[in-house]
């Protein structure tokens, strides 16, 4: 199958996270298509990249892209951060963890689970089948309220309660299980200046039931602590978000593991105190120029945050 999704800030990223000496292992978290690991693959000869994905159909694409790499790109299918939860003692540990947290355009276009509110898809939304709940679950379970916080909290859409509202009463004549139904039921439920915007009224509302049945911010956390403890000193992370929650929980971590520092985030890395983590190298992180967004839409919303590890992190 042919890859959709065209890599956010390939540039950005290369720059960033390139290799700095020869033999260096890099860690492609949320590998998708491949598409960043195929340009560091093709860039860099000695390179080394383990591909990690929860979704083994992805994988698969993932897999017939990267094949002319051989033995230098290896696969894990699973969640990241329960790979390095357990890493592999006979692997050297990575020099370089990237981690972008969009969602392929593979999903949306091709997956058939309902992901997009442009399609008439069974409301599923998992990324990966081992998960419970569905998306149709959740909106046929919840109360008024409980749907409401959740579009609040996880995608911060300001006509939460009306939305909420109205499923409740859509569901009594019948259990909305396609994509198109609920869309349908947003879009009437909001004003219509909304309904006239620039997004889709139901935007959000995907996004915070994608969110839920992934369980994507709570596995943030964990994820970024794993890959930061498995991460060689010296080694870089690097992340792109797609909301400003996913970037509050990022910026958040990277300034709290570059704490007690009196100097600037560019001082030479002997001037920080023993308790710092982390040098951050993008303080105010980098975000897509016009001519990308221009030609990716899905990359308007993106931004880059990166950090280098400067010791392991002493338990207290």
């Amino acid at each position: 199958m042919e890859a959709l999704h065209t890599p956010v800030m390939l540039e950005e990223v290369i720059s960033c996270l390139a290799p700095r000496k020869g033999g260096e292992l890099m860690i492609d978290a949320t590998l998708g298509e491949g598409g960043h690991a195929y340009a560091f693959l093709s860039r860099f000869q000695d390179l080394n990249i383990i591909g990690i994905d929860a979704d083994p159909a992805i994988q698969n694409i993932a897999k017939e892209r990267l094949r002319e790499f051989g033995e230098r790109i290896r696969f894990y299918t699973g969640w990241a951060q329960d790979f390095f939860a357990s890493y592999p003692e006979e692997l050297k540990r990575p020099d370089t963890i990237f981690i972008d947290l969009g969602i392929s355009r593979y999903h949306y276009e091709k997956s058939g689970r309902g992901f997009s509110f442009r399609k008439d898809e069974a409301l599923d939304m998992r990324l990966n089948g081992e998960s419970r709940q569905t998306a149709a679950d959740l909106i046929n379970r919840l109360g008024e309220r409980e749907l409401a916080d959740l579009f609040y909290q996880n995608a911060e859409e300001r006509y939460s309660r009306r939305i909420a509202r109205a499923i409740v009463e859509g569901r009594k004549r019948g259990a909305i299980r396609s994509s198109r139904a609920l869309a349908e039921l947003v879009e009437a439920a909001v004003p219509p200046s909304y309904r006239r915007g620039p997004v889709h009224p139901a935007t959000k509302v995907f996004q915070s039931l994608r969110i839920a049945v992934n369980s994507e911010l709570s596995r943030l956390n964990e994820l970024l602590e794993g890959a930061l403890g498995a991460l060689e000193p010296g080694g870089r992370l690097g992340i792109i978000s797609f909301h400003s929650l996913e970037d509050r929980i990022v910026k958040h971590f990277f300034r709290q593991r570059n704490r007690d520092c009196n100097s600037s985030p560019e001082a030479p890395i002997g001037r920080y105190g023993e308790s710092r983590v982390v040098r951050i190298l993008l303080p105010k992180g980098i975000t897509p120029g016009k001519a990308e967004i221009r030609g990716n839409g899905a990359s308007r919303s993106a931004r880059l945050r990166a950090a280098e590890k400067i010791r392991d992190e002493v338990e207290q």
